[in-house]
C-alpha cells in the first residue's frame, strides 16, 4: 500500500514514523523545512508528485481550520479509487462534505495526540473510527492502531462529537479557568506543578482547535456542568458545611470509580 501523508506537524511526523517501515509513505509539507528530517518515506514538493505516487490512501493530517481547503486543493492530483482519510478531533461539516465529494473516505480521531500522549507506549490511549467509513479504510486504521495496542472505539459522526464535547470540553474549560487564575508561585506544591504542566500543554495547542471544541454545539451544556458544580462547591464554602463537603467528596470518588 502507497500512503501520502499531508502536513508534517506532531501528528503528521508520527504518522510517516509509524507506518513507513511497513509502507510506501510519503509526505508533503507547505514549509519545505519540516521535510528534511524525514527518513524511509519520500518527500514530495509539489502535489504534481503525489499524482506520480498515485497513493491508494491519503492522509490528510494538516490544521483543523486547513482540513477541507487542503482536500479541495489536493483531490484531483488523486486516483480515483484513492482513500482519503482525515484525523480531526471536530467531525462538524464532514458528513456533509464527503457526501458531496462522493469518494471513499475514511474519518478517525487519535485522541492521544503528541502533545500529551506518550507514543513511546499507546497502550493506555484510545482513538475512533467513524462507522460511516469505507471499510477498507476502516480495517486498515483497526489494524493500525491494534498494533500499538491502541483501544478502539466505533461511533458515528454525530457520536463522535458528542463524546468529543464530553471528553474535551470539560477538561479544556477547568484547565482554562486555572490557567485565568494563575499568579506567581514561589513554592509551587505537587498538584500545582501538575495542573501546571496540563495547562501549558493545553495552550500550546492552536487557538483555532480550541475555539472548535469550545463551540461543538454539545460543549455548552458540558460547560454549564462545570458552572453548576462551581456553584455548589462555593455555596458548601461559604457556609462552611463539612457535613455537605464530606458528602460532595464522597459523590467526586464514586464518579472517578475510587472506593469510599
Amino acid at each position: 500500500m502507497r500512503i501520502a501523508i499531508i502536513g508534517a506537524g506532531n501528528m503528521g511526523s508520527w504518522l510517516v514514523e509509524s507506518l513507513c517501515l511497513d509502507y510506501e509513505v510519503g509526505i508533503y509539507d507547505i514549509d519545505r523545512s519540516k521535510l528534511k528530517y524525514f527518513f524511509n518515506s519520500r518527500k514530495f514538493l509539489y502535489y504534481e508528485e503525489i499524482l506520480d505516487f498515485a497513493p491508494d490512501l491519503l492522509i490528510n493530517a494538516v490544521s483543523l481550520d486547513r482540513t477541507l481547503q487542503v482536500f479541495d486543493e489536493i483531490i484531483s492530483y488523486l486516483p480515483d479509487d484513492a482513500i482519503i482519510a482525515d484525523i480531526t478531533s471536530v467531525k462538524s461539516g464532514l458528513s456533509e462534505y464527503y457526501k458531496k465529494l462522493g469518494r471513499r473516505f475514511v474519518s478517525t480521531h487519535p485522541m492521544f495526540g503528541p502533545t500529551f500522549g506518550n507514543v513511546k507506549d499507546l497502550s493506555n490511549e484510545n482513538a475512533i473510527i467513524i462507522n460511516e467509513s469505507d471499510e477498507e479504510g476502516k480495517e486498515f486504521f483497526r489494524s493500525f492502531y491494534s498494533s500499538l495496542k491502541i483501544k478502539i472505539h466505533e461511533y458515528t459522526f454525530e457520536e463522535h462529537d458528542r463524546t468529543i464535547a464530553y471528553s474535551l470540553s470539560i477538561p479544556f474549560s477547568s484547565t482554562m479557568i486555572f490557567a485565568a487564575c494563575m499568579k506567581a508561585q514561589k513554592a509551587p506544591g505537587t498538584t500545582f506543578r501538575k495542573h501546571f504542566s496540563i495547562a501549558e500543554g493545553l495552550l500550546s495547542e492552536d487557538d483555532y482547535l480550541l475555539s472548535e471544541i469550545l463551540l461543538s454545539p454539545y460543549s455548552l451544556n458540558q460547560v454549564e456542568r462545570i458552572h453548576e458544580r462551581l456553584d455548589e462547591l462555593i455555596g458548601m464554602i461559604r457556609k462552611r458545611d463539612k457535613e455537605q463537603l464530606y458528602a460532595f467528596f464522597s459523590m467526586l470518588r464514586q464518579n472517578i470509580g475510587l472506593k469510599t
